[in-house]
């Protein structure tokens, strides 16, 4: 997005333009994405930076990727950022896990980039994904085990994984100190 104009912004007023071209009140917005009309009042106004599953559902509504939703077609900057402290780029955290995304946006369905953080004994479960959609995972500080399609391995710091993500798997701390990877989820 051009620096001129903050990404919140511009999914704000594209939003509203789409719900305006399809003569959709917020209530009915509301009601076709299964997001609160309060939240989509807030997105349009640019006051709230929704999170990839509400970006989701409300690309939905419209038939279009998140890429065709949050892409700015007149931005002239040939950089993107995500920033670090940005609380909506938390996909999860709990007290076991904290997943922090790290790629912007509109590129969803072709590459996704994750930060993630196990505590020890924490695991990531995960089921199948889209058919041929495979993921590479690095592990910068920690033990891990790596289960996909009833196969494991151990990996330790600076070890790097690629498996099959389109079966059920499983990313699982060994060690005794938070595990921190990075996880690159690419589809077909």
């Amino acid at each position: 997005m051009a620096e001129s104009e903050p990404s919140s912004e511009f999914l704000g007023r594209r939003v509203q333009q789409l719900r305006q071209e399809n003569s959709f009140t917020l209530d009915q917005l509301a009601a076709a994405s299964g997001v609160s009309r309060s939240m989509l009042s807030q997105i349009e106004r640019g006051q709230a930076n929704p999170t990839l599953a509400v970006t989701y559902r409300i690309a939905q509504v419209f038939s279009m990727s998140i890429g065709e939703l949050v892409d700015n077609p007149s931005s002239n900057s040939g950089i993107e950022i995500v920033h670090g402290n940005d609380p909506n780029n938390l996909f999860r955290s709990d007290d076991n896990c904290r997943i922090r995304t790290l790629s912007p946006l509109h590129m969803e369905k072709q590459v996704e980039f994750y930060e993630l953080q196990l505590q020890p004994g924490g695991a990531l479960a995960s089921a199948a994904h889209y058919d041929g959609t495979r993921e590479l995972f690095t592990v910068s500080q920690g033990r891990a085990e790596l289960s996909s399609g009833g196969t494991k391995c151990q990996l330790n710091q600076g070890d790097s994984a690629q498996y099959r993500a389109d079966t059920e798997h499983c990313i699982k701390n060994m060690g005794t100190e938070v595990l921190v990877a990075y996880l690159v989820v690419t589809y077909k």
